[in-house]
């Protein structure tokens, strides 16, 4: 089924609004997905007063970036990895009865010469089509799904998406009472495209430590012009937010969850130190002990140091005390844009 007029509840503040009723006097299904270099991830809900409830979810691993960096294409075995995930979002939209949707993809179809060429493959074979962003909507949707978040203040705020072929810095100003972006960055390095560009050698904790460091220093230059720009003056009350993957396993580890619960993530406010301390140890760790410890697991065990280095690098830029945890982001900045549109 085509995506139909492409292009947990968050409630916001209702005052002077009509009631929920008078606004949806059908609740129709919306759904928002995002297709990114290292996931495929999807969200179907219905609107609730000034938020929605999410109806039905989805997400997995896809690794569509595998390969990108050295070969400057989509791999076969990717995009038969990708598409047999979107024939499983395509039922859902079906089964759902969604009226009104959005899908999107990433860093991996902006660099990949045969990126479009996928992009219309998925159309005859699932009948979605997706739309390849630019990294600025990219960070755009990015701050519209998680700004919420962030720990009540003045200070100027700074929100990052780790993904799996870019990272996206955002810096915003929230005095006006809604986020206002002063700044933006998109650098080219996230989980995937680091790893396959500082590949570890994973026999000694020497060789280990040598290639974190190098990680490291690659996004803290890819970062330098950013952070010549940021204020640098009344630096107190600076606040930070992160969504994906690398923060939420981080959170979980700090809190030793044995399990993954999103209940226990998503609005987290932790001690950046704490997960400075976190990285420094991951990064240590071969790839087996990586793989046993809990909300890790091996198909994120070779991905996550790679995560840690792009996190320490924007700790460093923006020193704030503590680090807000999101678990949304681009496809509840979707929601919330289709909503308002269809309202």
């Amino acid at each position: 089924m085509p995506s139909p007029r492409q292009p947990a509840p968050h409630a916001g503040p209702a005052a002077n609004r009509p009631s929920a009723s008078a606004r949806w006097p059908q609740r129709r299904a919306y759904a928002a997905l995002d297709l990114g270099t290292n996931n495929c991830r999807l969200l179907i809900a219905k609107p609730e007063g000034d938020g929605f409830v999410v109806i039905d979810a989805f997400s997995r691993i896809v690794r569509l970036g595998e390969g990108l960096a050295a070969s400057g294409r989509l791999s076969d075995a990717a995009i038969d990895r990708a598409i047999a995930a979107l024939t499983i979002c395509a039922d859902k939209l079906r089964r759902r009865h969604v009226t009104l949707a959005r899908s999107v993809a990433t860093e991996a179809c902006r660099q990949a010469v045969n990126g479009q060429a996928f992009i219309d493959r998925v159309y005859r074979e699932t009948g979605i089509a997706l739309d390849i962003i630019s990294a600025e909507e990219e960070a755009r949707l990015a701050v519209m799904g998680c700004h919420a978040l962030l720990e009540p203040g003045d200070g100027p705020a700074l929100i990052f998406d780790i993904g799996g072929g870019s990272t996206e810095l955002v810096l915003i100003d929230t005095r006006e009472g809604h986020p206002h972006i002063r700044d933006w960055l998109s650098a080219p390095w996230g989980v995937v495209s680091l790893t396959e560009s500082e590949p570890v050698c994973d026999d000694s904790e020497e060789s280990r430590l040598d290639a974190y460091v190098r990680m490291k220093r690659r996004v803290t230059d890819s970062f330098a012009a950013f952070a010549q720009r940021l204020p640098t003056e009344d630096m107190e009350g600076i606040r930070l937010l992160g969504t994906s993957g690398t923060v939420t396993t981080l959170a979980s580890l700090h809190l030793g969850l044995a399990s993954y619960d999103r209940s226990a993530i998503d609005g987290l406010i932790v001690p950046a130190q704490a997960m400075q301390q976190i990285s420094t140890s991951l990064s240590r760790m071969s790839i087996a002990e990586r793989q046993r410890q809990p909300c890790i697991g091996v198909e994120r065990a070779d991905l996550v140091v790679a995560g840690c280095a792009i996190l320490e690098a924007i700790i460093d830029i923006w020193p704030a005390e503590r680090l807000g945890v999101a678990d949304r982001g681009i496809r509840e900045g979707i929601l919330r844009l289709l909503m308002a549109r269809d309202r």
